[in-house]
């Protein structure tokens, strides 16, 4: 991928070197887990802490940073970038504005308007404060418990963070998250893998604008997505972890599903090919 040198965003938020600690009536690090299981199954983690005592706002200590950016936080600075150009130009298209997400880097554990969350579940976004959160280091995971080396791949992952953002945007998420909190969990779960695989083919329209209008990619590029979405498929991630597959546990879409709403994003180009909700089969 070729984005050294190109413009960075303005709107990274730095957070690593901070230190979060949140006491919780009668919880404890019950309340920590839970979030974090939510997160991981795809749900909104502000439904889990609605019914969890507050005992007030986080504490929180920030430690001296190193001066300087280094090379991961130039390449998320340029990705966020060109993601806003993307979706600048579609929501112009639209005759609407592009509110750009904010993205926090963060270390270890993190306080969003979400909640507490931590580094083990993976890069996520919040739709009560705008803002997608990633602690640098899942990038290593991806290349060595997924086996998805490379930088478009990694640039895949804000993509399809953004992605959702996109749809808070849009107003799918305002749809839909209360559909989930009153259906069955199996299906909250089928609601769950249509918005993930949507978020998917948003990051593929991302791509195919990078590519198209800017020429950011290189060959291999979309190899190393289409890896990286395969790897995080839900059936292989169970088969790795529990030995078996248990399908109405899907919150995210098959490998399968979520390499091909990522292709089809990306050849198209087109929102409106992102179409996951009336789609019969994924």
């Amino acid at each position: 991928m070729r984005w050294k040198d190109q413009e960075e965003s303005e709107n990274v938020e730095d957070r690593r070197g901070m230190s979060v600690s949140r006491k919780v009536v009668g919880g404890g690090i019950g309340t920590v887990v839970l979030v974090i299981l939510a997160l991981y199954f795809g749900v909104d983690p502000s439904v889990v802490l609605q019914s969890v005592p507050d005992s007030g706002p986080p504490a929180v200590t920030q430690q001296q940073h190193p001066s300087g950016k280094d090379p991961m936080v130039n390449f998320v600075s340029v990705v966020l970038a060109d993601t806003e150009k993307t979706w600048q130009d579609i929501f112009r298209r639209l005759g609407s504005n592009y509110e750009e997400p904010k993205l926090v880097l963060f270390t270890g554990v993190v306080q969003s308007a979400c909640g507490v969350a931590q580094e083990a579940m993976g890069p996520f976004y919040c739709p009560e404060d705008r803002k997608v959160y990633i602690d640098l280091s899942f990038y290593e995971d991806l290349k060595t418990r997924f086996k998805a080396p490379g930088d478009f791949a990694q640039a895949y992952v804000i993509a399809h963070e953004v992605g959702h953002h996109v749809q808070n945007l849009l107003g799918i998420s305002d749809k839909i998250q209360p559909a989930m909190r009153r259906a069955s969990k199996a299906e909250a779960n089928r609601l769950s893998v249509r918005m993930e695989l949507q978020a998917d083919c948003f990051a593929g329209v991302w791509g195919y604008h990078a590519d198209k209008f800017r020429h950011l990619l290189e060959p291999g590029d979309l190899e190393e997505a289409l890896r990286a979405a395969s790897a995080i498929g839900d059936d292989r991630i169970m088969k790795q972890t529990r030995g078996r597959v248990i399908p109405d546990a899907f919150t995210h879409g098959t490998s399968e599903q979520r390499v091909h709403w990522f292709r089809r994003g990306f050849e198209t180009g087109d929102m409106n090919q992102c179409s996951t909700f009336r789609a019969e089969n994924l």
